[in-house]
Order: structure tokens, then sequence, then C-alpha cells
């Protein structure tokens, strides 16, 4: 099992490298992580959502996700409640006390995934969930060292040397453990190292000799690396390049509970795009294409969006010809209305949307949860993604959807062509799709008289992907102590 000093560590990272490494060399591995707070989540081969680390861990082993990967998954929708995924089914939304109280019927189904894993894979590689010095959060613990000690499992102490106070992180975690799980520690490793290895040395040799407990590798810091997003947005927009000309500027505004905002990831990787992260307290600034990403609490989002008064900001910049898309609760927000009866997403109520397309959504508990594939409008371009929803949309007016799937047609193109919304996350994975929707952004470029050069071709999202798993095992191999890793396995 893979714990880290703090959030963020890198547990997820390395979880995903050792997985890929294994599989390549022959072993039947899965990746497991108990406990999940994510609004990054996946479809599942069984049906289910996990959180997006866990498929991509999946990947790396050469497997589909499946929900007993990642069997309890919390999606907040406020700061003190989140809807409970239980073996990738929605249960319910609860608060941080009610849940502390469901934790009992959470560490079965934990357990019981658990042992349907260990039933089909000969290896598990389990991730940790913040930090099992959480002292606050012990009692019924089943993300970190109270999972390890239910089922008698080895634990690597990951640390982020890039955060700095790499040592006293290390050593304050292992003095808040108890005397039983400190010995179920086995090593430490170092991540995000950069510099001179001989220069660490010394604290490396002190380290040993202060905790006992031998640092089983440093990993170096992996520049422009490419895995999917568990939770946190990008901490920068990404750069524009002056020397390749005019750029195709996207703008994305960042609300409390934005989601799958990994459906971007090809955009951040597009030479001839300039994607930026829009915070509050910044008006939209001038675009080719405005989109609204999915949300975990739409209403609030919704809300949340014309305090910032980004609506005024959505509608000048249609006024001026630029493109909006809505993605899932991006697309809710399009329409005229928003029903949530039942209070799936907090209190039960009734909200106007931005009645930018003719469309009526009711909120209800059941959640569709879907992979799809079919054909965008623009361009006929293929498309495969997946659907993950609780709500109900009805298209009040004739007009054209946005893609056509196997099960029918989905979504919505505003009749004067600005607009588009569509239920399918991946849009842009595909890159014949993200072609033709950035050949549609750009109709409408600010400066004409500049043609905006290299959107006719994508970066292959999958292929990057598939390319850094192979750099994370490339690395695992070459800077961690697998014999001592392989051994914890019981692999000669």
């Amino acid at each position: 099992m893979i714990q880290g000093t703090h959030s963020d560590a890198g547990k997820s990272m390395l979880v995903t490298a050792l997985c890929r490494a294994l599989h390549r060399r022959g072993l039947k591995v899965a990746p497991f992580k108990p406990q999940n707070m994510a609004l990054n989540s996946a479809v599942t081969v069984d049906g289910g959502e996990i959180g997006r680390a866990q498929a991509a861990q999946a990947r790396a082993c050469g497997l589909e996700p499946h929900s007993d990967m990642n069997p309890v998954l919390l999606k907040p929708t406020t700061d003190r409640a989140a809807q409970v995924i239980l073996r990738g089914q929605a249960i319910g939304t609860l608060d941080a006390v009610a849940y502390h109280d469901y934790k009992r019927r959470a560490r079965e189904a934990v357990l019981a995934a658990w042992a349907s894993l260990t039933s089909r894979f000969d290896h598990l590689i389990v991730e940790g969930a913040g930090s099992p010095a959480e002292i606050n959060l012990r009692e019924h613990d089943i993300a970190n060292m109270g999972f390890a000690e239910a089922v008698d499992c080895p634990v690597i102490l990951l640390a982020d040397i890039d955060r700095g106070g790499v040592f006293a992180h290390v050593v304050g975690t292992l003095a808040l453990l108890s005397g039983s799980e400190r010995e179920r520690i086995v090593g430490v490793v170092i991540n995000r190292f950069r510099g001179d290895r001989s220069l660490l040395q010394p604290g490396l040799d002190w380290l040993e000799n202060e905790t006992g407990k031998p640092v089983l590798g440093v990993l170096p810091y992996l520049q422009d690396l490419h895995l999917e997003a568990e939770d946190a947005l990008p901490t920068r927009n990404s750069p524009a390049d002056a020397a390749a000309g005019p750029m195709l500027r996207v703008a994305v505004p960042v609300l409390p509970r934005i989601s799958n905002h990994t459906d971007l990831d090809p955009l951040r990787l597009h030479p001839a795009v300039e994607l930026v992260w829009v915070r509050p307290g910044r008006p939209l600034p001038p675009a080719d294409l405005l989109i609204l990403l999915g949300s975990k609490a739409v209403r609030a989002d919704l809300a949340a969006l014309r305090e910032q008064r980004w609506d005024r900001d959505l509608l000048r910049h249609l006024r001026y010809g630029g493109k909006l898309i809505g993605i899932c609760g991006g697309y809710q927000m399009l329409g005229r209305t928003i029903r949530d009866p039942e209070g799936i997403e907090g209190v039960p109520g009734f909200s106007p949307g931005l009645n930018l397309l003719p469309l009526d959504t009711t909120l209800t508990p059941e959640k569709r949860l879907r992979r799809v594939r079919g054909r965008l409008a623009l361009g006929d371009a293929p498309l495969e993604g997946y659907e993950i929803h609780a709500g109900v949309t009805t298209v009040l007016a004739p007009g054209q959807p946005a893609v056509e799937l196997a099960h029918g047609p989905d979504g919505l193109i505003s009749a004067d062509d600005q607009i588009l919304g569509s239920y399918v996350h991946g849009l842009f994975d595909h890159p014949q799709a993200c072609v033709a929707l950035l050949d549609w952004a750009r109709s409408q470029p600010t400066d004409r008289s500049q043609p905006i050069a290299g959107t006719g071709c994508a970066p292959d999202i999958r292929a990057v992907r598939e390319r850094d798993l192979e750099r994370l095992a490339d690395m695992a191999e070459a800077h961690l102590d697998m014999s001592t890793i392989l051994s914890l396995l019981e692999v000669r």
C-alpha cells in the first residue's frame, strides 16, 4: 500500500507507475483505492463509477476499470456534504458527521471489494488517501492504516520533496502513528526530486538512522507528465506560444463544484490552443470559445456563475460572434429551467437556466452511467466517451442534435450555430472530433485576417497517456528498489 505524508504527495502517480512496471513483467496485478474523494470520475466496465485515477491505474495494468477498484467514492456537493458512491452506485448524499457514522457499512463494502479482487488477481497495489497522520479521522478509518491493518498490508510512505520540509514530513508522520502502524511501514520513497542526488544523500542517511526505515527510492521530477487528474485543476493556464502565431483561445470559468475537467486535457496539449482557466473575481476574457464544464452541484454552481456576473460575460461573448459549449452540468445550465424536486444536490427547488437552449432539466435519484460511441454532428467525426449525470433533459423545440450515439441523439446545437450542448464527456478525446470542434470554434475568429494555424491536427490523448504510463514504469525501474518491492509482493 502506498500512503502519503500529505495530499498530492504523488500517491496516484506511484501506484500507476508500479502497476505498469509489474504488468510489463507479466504479473497479474490490479489497483485498489478503498476510499477516494474526487469530482473527476470514470464509468467502469460493470456500469459503475470510480475515480479517474483508478481508471488510469487499471489501464496501466492492461485492464478495464471495475467498480471494485474504488469501492467508496465521495463526490463533494458542498463544503460539508458529499454524494456517496458505494461499489460504483450512488446511495445518497451525507454530511461529514453522518458519513462518519456510515463508515461501518462503507468498511463492509471496502472489504468485500478487496476480497473480490484478491480472488481474481495475484497482486494488488493499494493507494491511500490524504495522510495516515490525520488523527481526527483515525476512528473507523478505511482509507489508510485502518484498512492496512484490517487486511495486513505492508505500507510504503511517500513524501514530496518539491513542497519543502520533506524530512519533517516523514518524521512527523511516523511520530503520529501508533506502534503497530509504524511497524507496518517498510520503507520511504521521496518524490519529485530535482538536482544532484549526491547532495541529498546525507539527508537520506540521517533519515534512515533516525527512523529505522530504509529509503526505497528517490523519484525525479517528471516534466510534461499527462496523467488524468484525480481532482485538482491545473495550477496554470496553458501557455501561448508567441512564435506559433495566432492561437485559438478557449476560456473556462472555474465554478466551485466543477467536475471532470479532464474533458479538456486534449486542449491543454494542443499546440494551437491557449486554454485559460478563469478564477472567481475575474471577468471572462475575450475568447473564440467558452466552455461550461460539468458540475456536482448544478444549481449552486449556476448561482455562483451569476454572482460572478459571468452570465453577462457569456451574453457579450455571443453578441460578438463567439462560440459556447456546455458539457453535462454545463449543458443543463444552458437550458430554460433546472428542477430538483427531491433535493438530489441540495435544498429542493427550481432555478432558471441561462435560457440559451430550448430545454428543461429535472434532477432525479437515478444516475445515468454508460460508455458511449457515436458521431459528432460537426464534420460527422467519430466520438467515444461516457455519460455520468443525474438528470433528465427534455428538448422543447426541434433542432440539430450535437451527437448521434448508438442509442439515439444527444444534446443540441443552437439555431444560430453558436452554442453546442451535450451530456457526453470526452468530446475532444478523438482527434477527428477535436479538429471538427476547433474548426467550428474558429469560424468567428477575433481577427479574420490572421488565420489560426495548426487546428487541423489534434493530439491523440490516449496515445499521450499510454506514452506516459511507459515513462512512469521506466522511472520506477530506474529509481526504485524494485527487488525489495517484489519481495513484498512475494515475487521471485
